[in-house]
């Protein structure tokens, strides 16, 4: 069986089982052959999954041939047009009919799939996926949220936002909480997460007004909607075991995310010179090569990929632009797990919980 294509009209799909992943494929730096090549590893490690594939029909269809595993389970969706990574989001807002991009987010909005997936425009992507899905009822900026390495038993922690929108007043703040807590109740299965707010210091009496604030609302929230509230956090506690959700706005996000993934990509090639420096060195990295590679495996933010659009009426999983095969494999893991448990109505359903109960005085949570 070949992949079936159609235009970017369609809304549905012809398949009868599996969960169904939209991908835009025209989007990020290495082009559609490295997006091809992720979905390839998805499809090899889980039966289940499907794909419908956004971009130019002729490429991806021969593409997608050389793969196997692939022919049986893609719908390639023809769209003329790419979301440049340099693209203003104001423009591919205004003119991105006809993009991939544009194409799979509508896949989510018409139902034909759960969540879509992108290496393309950061900024572009969430603004389409604004004006495509709209923000969930009792939301007034989403936020990208993304898993963070840390000595945690589970092995990661939760950091939102990480750069959809550079302010975030009080409010903002606390549904950032409850979305936190949500993606990490259902993401990373923790029963009461513990939630902290990005702060220069653990003090209450330090930062500005609006995080004093914010500590207010979610400390009042806590009790209410299952998760812990552990005060303010400093940048050394991401990576800690002390929390399970980082809390900032989207400026101080992003600068902590680049700057770590700076940090790790220089630190691997500071051993690697280390370990070549000498004849004895060489040797030495022989004997340790076991554990420089379950090192390496643990720092690589490959293997970590995937910023997930909280705040809206669908999920949308941001890959990162230079990604590989393997970065984008990682990418439709966590969109399969997070349409496997149904995420976006547990997402919608806690905010909403959430904030009622702040406005109406009331004990009563909700619980997914």
């Amino acid at each position: 069986m070949t992949a079936q294509i159609q235009s970017n009209e369609g809304s549905q799909t012809g398949f009868k089982t599996g969960i169904v992943i939209s991908i835009d494929a025209m989007g990020g730096d290495r082009g559609p052959q490295a997006v091809v090549a992720g979905m390839a590893v998805s499809a090899s490690k889980n039966p289940d999954i499907r794909f419908v594939v956004h971009g130019d029909a002729p490429t991806l269809k021969r593409l997608i041939a050389k793969r196997r595993q692939l022919a049986s389970i893609c719908q390639i969706v023809h769209a003329e047009k790419i979301v440049s990574m340099d693209e203003k989001p104001s423009h591919a807002m205004r003119h991105g009919q006809g993009t991939s991009m544009w194409s799979a987010i509508d896949s989510v909005r018409n139902g034909a799939a759960t969540v879509a997936v992108s290496c393309g425009n950061t900024g572009a992507l969430m603004a389409v996926s604004m004006i495509r899905l709209r923000k969930a009822p009792g939301v007034s900026r989403p936020a990208i949220a993304i898993l963070w390495p840390s000595a945690s038993a589970h092995g990661f922690n939760v950091m939102l936002d990480v750069g959809a929108d550079v302010k975030a007043d009080p409010e903002d703040l606390l549904r950032y909480a409850l979305m936190g807590s949500s993606y990490a109740r259902n993401g990373l299965n923790l029963t009461r997460p513990r939630v902290g707010i990005l702060n220069v210091g653990t003090e209450e009496h330090k930062g500005r007004t609006g995080l004093k604030e914010a500590h207010d609302l979610v400390a009042a929230a806590a009790p209410l909607n299952e998760f812990e509230f552990i005060g303010f956090v400093e940048g050394g506690d991401i990576p800690s075991d002390h929390v399970d959700v980082i809390v900032t706005d989207g400026f101080t996000g992003n600068v902590a995310l680049k700057t770590a993934e700076g940090t790790a990509s220089f630190v691997r090639r500071l051993l690697e010179q280390a370990f070549k420096h000498t004849p004895l060195s060489r040797i030495g990295a022989l004997f340790a090569l076991t554990s420089l590679r379950r090192l390496s495996k643990r720092i690589d933010p490959r293997r970590v990929n995937g910023g997930v659009f909280l705040g809206l009426n669908g999920t949308v999983i941001k890959s990162h632009g230079d990604a590989d095969a393997t970065g984008v494999a990682a990418a439709i893991r966590l969109a399969f797990q997070l349409a496997q448990i149904g995420f976006s109505k547990k997402l919608a359903a806690r905010v909403a919980s959430g904030l009622q109960g702040r406005e109406d005085g009331s004990s009563t949570s909700f619980k997914e």
